[in-house]
């Protein structure tokens, strides 16, 4: 850049820095029309560094502790400067809140006339044509989806979106949404006599036109993998993209970088292609014996593990395993139907869908381990990962990237546009080093903005004694042994993170024959029991819950105020051992000289256990005790770096001083800094 060129840059940021101290200040734009908005520095100085990203169409990315108010402090330069801009979140619910309300209040406050529109994959718009064909002949598969459908087909005649969340009365897991949606292979596109008036095509063309456009990571990347979701038609003309919750970017790009084909789509198809053939060829072949042919195919390739739950790589595989000649089998018997559906397609537009979903299905199953892979170079073959998983009733089969970082460093060449990513967890110790070289952002520049949150004052990390090893027979019972006084301490008020569902099920037999034998009354609220939403509604309205939870627990969840006081967390949530990608990474790191343990396992544990830390102390008046349970946090060399990575809580080993907290917080609740100066808090042992 040109000496002149600098100075122009520099001319434009401190005019943009000028309009921000303004517009964030005490008597700003935000103060005056946002009920409850208190300038704060941190968040100013986000904006201002996301506005200057913006103006020299660059990348960032930007950690911003909790409470320091990262909406704000991307969306006021988004909206002002950004142009043309997609902002992508976390998940559906994230999406929701940003379309609904934050954009919203943001837009009045500043009086910008920018538009916004709202973009879901096709599975959350009800789609004419499939509502039509199973109100005439739906096979309905559970009793209460006829209830469902009836409240889907009164819901048509008044929605103006066509959005499923809309539509409270139906829970967002029916089977029947499945049979009132349409996917990629199931949509007739232009074809469609529908076409009009598709909710599908009416949400891309608004997304098309307006200047804002919220969608989620899965959306975005499904597009990058699949082109099918109206991102792709969005982002040649996309002057800013803002990534929040950008620290579950690499999972989310890995899914939809690969690939997978699970047995559970071929008998879907099976369905399909006996409805279709019986209703518009039914002298055209014997279709429930073809079709039962390839369902027993598939079973038999689900049967060739014994066990429920299986992951294993390719070569893990024993050459003598009925798997293989069990996959030959299903690819063999689905050319056969693929052949008479040759024959039959004129005879129906559905028939030929089923044709080409056939061709798809099985040109993925070739493509796995198939003639496709044999001619692949081994320099691509090492590019990837070849991977099964066993579920009870399915079996899906994994190609999968060793690294998304080529594939996204793809999508962001050509046109020069600014890529902000940001989140409260994507370093380690201020070290951006693990996620930038995950999304290939190696040279990019990267800020942490800490949270304004008194975490000395506010928080207390109990750490308690005698734990045994998180391998150990019992486990689980010896940490609900040392919870229990502290649950008994908070008054319920607990989260309690289990980094598997058999601790859930375990932790929750345990509870309930402890609080029923101790005579407590607090409510117990169990994942599986009922929905993630209502759990949290029924947890925030009781004000003394125990709320026990995996991993869908351990972000993206915001209980502020009295009701959460108690954090537990059972183990270090350190990625499973026999998953076939992580080993894989793992033995590529250490090709180069890398420790696969320091350089991506403790990482990507450190900034997933930041998440679930991160549930506490959601407020500047919230306080409360995080209990992590496992011993290795002490006993082990890491263990610093883990916790030297978790919010500056003080810090304890003996339940004595998470008792006194509790007792402290009752005497001064009503004051903004919770009382623990008297409390001996260092850690007894030496870390």
């Amino acid at each position: 850049m040109s000496s002149k060129e600098d100075k122009s840059a520099s001319v434009v940021d401190d005019k943009h820095d000028a309009q921000i101290e303004q517009l964030f200040g005490e008597a700003g734009a935000l103060s005056t029309a946002i009920k409850g908005f208190r300038p704060r520095h941190a968040q100013t100085d986000m904006a201002k560094a996301i506005a200057a990203t913006i103006a020299s169409q660059t990348t960032l990315i930007a950690e911003a502790g909790t409470g320091t108010g990262k909406t704000y402090a991307y969306l006021v330069p988004a909206l002002l400067w950004g142009g043309k801009v997609i902002i992508s979140t976390g998940t559906k619910n994230l999406q929701d809140q940003l379309y609904n309300r934050d954009i919203p209040t943001v837009r009045k406050a500043l009086n910008v006339p920018v538009s916004i529109a709202l973009l879901k994959g096709r599975a959350n718009y009800v789609c004419h044509f499939h509502l039509e064909r199973t109100l005439q002949n739906g096979r309905l598969t559970a009793r209460e989806d006829a209830g469902y459908l009836r409240e889907i087909a009164r819901f048509m005649k008044t929605t103006s979106s066509g959005d499923k969340a809309e539509l409270s009365k139906v829970p967002e897991t029916a089977s029947v949404w499945n049979l009132v949606t349409s996917t990629r292979e199931t949509c007739f596109g232009a074809e469609c006599q529908y076409y009009q008036d598709c909710f599908v095509m009416k949400a891309r063309k608004e997304a098309q036109q307006a200047d804002v456009v919220v969608v989620n990571h899965h959306l975005f990347f499904a597009d990058v993998a699949l082109k099918d979701t109206g991102v792709a038609e969005l982002l040649p003309t996309a002057n800013t993209i803002i990534f929040d919750e950008a620290h579950q970017l690499p999972e989310v790009a890995t899914l939809f970088f690969g690939e997978t084909v699970s047995t559970s789509q071929i008998m879907e198809l099976c369905r399909d292609v006996l409805t279709e053939g019986l209703s518009y060829a039914r002298d055209g072949a014997d279709w429930p014996k073809l079709v039962s042919v390839v369902e027993k195919a598939a079973r038999d390739l689900r049967l060739s593990f014994a066990d429920d739950s299986v992951k294993l790589a390719l070569h893990q595989i024993a050459p003598s395993s009925t798997f293989f000649p069990a996959l030959e089998t299903l690819k063999d018997t689905m050319g056969d139907m693929l052949a008479v559906l040759e024959k039959q397609a004129e005879r129906a537009e559905t028939i030929e869908q089923c044709r080409t979903r056939t061709i798809e299905l099985l040109d993925q199953l070739e493509s796995w381990n198939g003639e496709k892979d044999r001619k692949a170079t081994e320099e691509q073959k090492q590019c990837y990962v070849l991977w099964v998983e066993a579920f009870s009733a399915s079996l899906q089969l994994h190609r999968t990237p060793l690294s998304i970082a080529p594939t996204f460093n793809k999508q962001r060449e050509g046109t020069p546009r600014s890529w902000i990513f940001t989140s409260a967890t994507l370093a380690v110790k201020n070290d951006f080093h693990h996620y930038a070289s995950q999304m290939g952002l190696s040279d990019e520049p990267a800020k942490t903005w800490p949270s304004p949150f008194n975490y000395d004052k506010q928080g207390l990390l109990f750490v308690p004694h005698n734990l045994p090893e998180p391998q150990s027979f019992g486990y689980t019972d010896a940490v609900i042994d040392a919870a229990l006084p502290a649950i008994e301490a908070a008054g319920g008020k607990t989260f309690l993170l289990c980094t598997t569902i058999r601790a859930v099920t375990r932790s929750a037999e345990r509870l309930r024959e402890e609080f029923a034998a101790r005579g407590w009354d607090f409510p117990l609220l169990v994942q599986g029991e009922a929905g993630r939403t209502e759990l949290l509604d029924r947890f925030r309205a009781a004000g003394n819950a125990v709320l026990i939870g995996s991993q869908s627990f351990w972000e993206g969840v915001d209980v502020r105020g009295d009701a959460l006081s108690l954090v537990i967390i059972d183990k270090i949530p350190f990625s499973p051992p026999d998953d076939p990608v992580l080993a894989a990474r793992i033995v590529e790191l250490e090709k180069k000289g890398l420790s696969g343990f320091m350089h991506h396992q403790l990482p990507e544990t450190i900034i997933n256990l930041k998440q679930g830390a991160g549930r506490l102390i959601r407020d500047e008046t919230d306080s409360g005790v995080l209990m992590l349970c496992d011993p290795r946090v002490i006993s082990k060399g890491y263990g610093r770096r883990i916790w030297q990575s978790l919010p500056p809580f003080k810090r304890t080993r003996e339940i004595g001083d998470v008792q006194a907290f509790f007792k402290n917080r009752a005497q001064v609740r009503q004051t903004t800094h919770i009382g623990t100066e008297d409390i001996a808090l260092p850690l007894a042992t030496p870390v």
